[in-house]
Order: structure tokens, then C-alpha cells, then sequence
């Protein structure tokens, strides 16, 4: 048997055939919504559970895909491939150059080492990266099987180290590009929200792609293009590729069949249910232009106006769901002016939208008592800000 063929039977063995511990990386209070979204996927996975930071499972390579290409509010997915204790760097080396890292790179690779620590007495994160860069490159350059990649994906692998008493986890990245990255929009404005926050938003306000949306401060659409892909069925990974492709574990009749069964799930809509508005006429065109592009517009309508001179009932006859990211910090001249914008949304909603869900960014947490109804309140980090994501129904 060729060593080429030797490699392939051992990747299939150990790499595709095994089941493994996986962890999805999440947004700092988002765990919880990931772990629903997970079990809602219903596959064959072990010991789903949500911990700080994300949600661990242990699956097989097929739901690793899976993973990347259903979840709305992950940020990557990681594939957990070793765990030991080590307090030295000779430690450090021993171990690493026993994981079997031609299974999991393609050959002469260099990949990216992102290391933590907390009360370890390794904690040199450049020395530790050095180690693991060594041990790779002797497995990597001795014999890899590259059979299984994708044409022109192999991006920068990424291996994650974390260190926590002493005790070193090692995982390798299978999302590339953070998985917020849908793969939709090219024109990012002054502040758009991250996509898996906006996802979990929606789902967390009740959203499930059937009554009437408005998004009236919509910039770049974030909110509009997150709720349509639920609307249409489409997975937030259908746009994009991930770093498992460049794998050479990577299966790539297995990815297209997935995707092919994800495409009979897709639905149109005859009339939009989904209304983006903005007094900005560029921000609208764009987002139109993204619209046609991606084949959105029978479930989106883009109209150019301020949301202070429309009702919610030229739009709908029904009640739904209104999700405003108002502008802040940068976006306005100054705070004085982002707290009155504030206030005068909160005065028009109560006025015209009762009865409907909500969603609401506050600029600060100060702000939030000035809300005239009862929403929940959770603190969220963006653009280097401190906003509090406000989730209710108009009362």
C-alpha cells in the first residue's frame, strides 16, 4: 500500500469515522440560544452543553459541517484534537509532536496559533506557538494526503491553544472567516451589528420567518437579510466557505449532497414580510443592489424613508416584529443628540406599534430606564461598545 493510500485509510479512521468532542464559540451571554439551535438541528450528536464562551458536543465530522453551515449564532466551530498536562516547554514539545497533525493539515502547512493561559506556569504565548509550529511542520512536511480539499480553499489554518491549571486543550479551527461573516453584504456601514447577534435576537423575540418584520434604521440590513434567511430557510453558511474544506479529511460529494438537500427546503414568498427603511437613500441602493444579487427580493422590501414618517400600517395589516439598531457613538455628533434620537423612538413605538414585538438597541445602560414598557435587558459588546440588546412586546 502507497503511504499516500496508508494516510487515506488513517483519515478516514480517525479523522471522518471517529466521533469527537467539538466546541461552537459564541457572544458572551448567547450560550444558551446556541444550545437550543443545536438540539433544534436534531443529529446524532453526545453531551451537548452550554458552557461560558459556547457550547461543546461531541459529533462526527459530518456534523462539524452541519454545525457551520446551520448555526445562526455561532462564531466558529472548533474541532477539540488533544488535551494534556504540561508545566514545561519540553512537555509542551513531547506532547505536540505525538498529536498526528498530517491527519488534520494539509502539507507544508503554517498555520496561525492563538494561545491563552490562566494560572499556568507555561504562559509565554509566542514560545508555546513556536513549539506547536515545529511539531507541525515535521509531521506535515514527512506526508499529508491532500486528496479531499476543495480547489483554491485552503485558507490560513488556525490552531487554538487554552491553558487553564496546566492543562493544555488543542483545537484546530473549521469555520475560516468568523461564521458572522454570511458572505452577503460587501458595503459594511459606520456600525453594522454582528450578524449572530442579530440572529439571536430573532430568535430570542419569538421570529420564525412568518409574520411581518420592520426594520426602519436598517443601514446595511443586517437585521432584514438575518430574518430572511430564516423566512427563505437558508442556512446563514450557504454563501460562504469554511476552513474544513482546505481539510484533508474534507469530503466533498458528502458537503454538496448536504447542501443539496438544504435547497429542497427553501421557500419563496409571494408578497415581502420583510420592510428595511432608511432615511439614508445610498444605504437603501446598496442593500438593494445585495438584495438582487442573492435572489432576496421576493421576501425583502427596501423603501428610502425615515421611519418618523411612515406607520407600521402602510406596510402590513398585521402585527409583528420591529428591530431597531438605532445610531450612537460615532454615528451621531455627539451623546446629547443619540439620547434624544432615543427617546423620541421609544415615544413613537409606544404611539404606533402596540401590540408588536421588539427589539431595540440602547446606546447605554442609563438609557434603558427610559423605555416606556417592559423589555428584557442584556448587555452586549459592539464596536467597542457596551449597548443593551432589549427584547419585548409594545404595551
Amino acid at each position: 500500500m502507497s503511504s499516500e493510500a496508508s494516510l487515506s485509510k488513517r483519515i478516514k479512521r480517525h479523522v471522518i469515522g471517529r466521533s469527537r468532542p467539538y466546541f461552537a464559540a459564541t457572544a458572551p451571554g448567547f450560550e444558551s440560544v446556541c444550545f437550543k439551535e443545536l438540539l433544534a438541528l436534531a443529529l446524532p450528536m453526545e453531551n451537548v452543553s452550554a458552557i461560558p464562551g459556547g457550547v461543546e458536543f461531541k459529533g462526527r465530522l459530518i456534523d462539524c459541517y452541519q454545525a457551520n453551515l446551520h448555526l445562526r449564532t455561532a462564531n466558529r466551530i472548533l474541532m477539540r484534537i488533544d488535551q494534556f498536562k504540561a508545566s514545561s516547554f519540553r512537555q509542551i514539545e513531547k506532547k505536540t509532536a505525538e498529536i498526528p497533525w498530517e491527519l488534520y493539515l494539509p502539507s507544508k502547512s503554517s498555520p496561525q496559533i492563538h494561545t491563552t493561559t490562566k494560572h499556568c506556569r507555561l504562559y509565554h504565548s509566542d514560545a508555546i506557538g513556536q513549539r506547536l509550529i515545529k511539531s507541525i511542520s515535521t509531521h506535515t512536511i514527512k506526508g499529508t494526503y491532500n486528496g479531499g480539499q476543495k480547489e483554491g480553499i485552503m485558507s490560513k489554518a488556525r490552531i487554538f491553544v487554552r491553558g487553564v491549571d496546566d492543562q493544555f486543550t488543542i483545537s484546530i479551527d473549521s469555520s475560516g472567516e468568523n461564521l458572522y461573516k454570511r458572505g452577503l453584504k460587501m458595503h459594511p456601514g459606520q456600525a453594522p451589528l454582528r450578524e449572530t447577534i442579530a440572529a439571536a435576537a430573532l430568535l430570542q423575540a419569538g421570529y420564525r420567518g412568518t409574520e411581518p418584520v420592520i426594520d426602519p434604521m436598517c443601514g446595511t440590513g443586517t437585521f432584514s437579510l438575518e430574518a430572511a434567511l430564516m423566512a427563505k430557510n437558508i442556512p446563514p453558511g450557504w454563501f460562504r466557505d469554511f476552513a474544513f474544506m482546505g481539510w484533508p479529511s474534507f469530503q466533498q460529494k458528502k458537503w454538496e449532497y448536504l447542501k443539496q438537500q438544504c435547497q429542497t427546503h427553501f421557500a419563496s414568498r409571494q408578497t415581502p414580510t420583510i420592510f428595511a427603511s432608511d432615511k439614508d437613500p445610498t444605504a437603501c441602493k446598496l442593500l438593494t443592489e445585495r438584495l438582487i444579487e442573492n435572489r432576496l427580493t421576493d421576501v425583502i422590501k427596501v423603501i428610502s424613508q425615515d421611519f418618523f414618517d411612515f406607520l407600521p400600517r402602510d406596510l402590513t395589516d398585521q402585527t409583528g416584529l420591529v428591530a431597531i439598531n438605532p445610531p450612537y457613538g460615532r454615528r451621531l455628533e455627539n451623546r446629547a443628540k443619540s439620547d434624544q434620537l432615543f427617546i423620541k423612538i421609544c415615544s413613537r413605538l409606544k404611539r404606533e406599534y402596540k401590540g408588536w414585538k421588539l427589539i431595540l438597541i440602547s446606546p447605554n445602560k442609563k438609557l434603558t430606564q427610559k423605555v416606556p414598557f417592559k423589555l428584557t435587558k442584556q448587555p452586549i459588546t459592539h464596536g467597542g461598545l457596551r449597548p443593551v440588546m432589549m427584547i419585548g412586546i409594545i404595551n
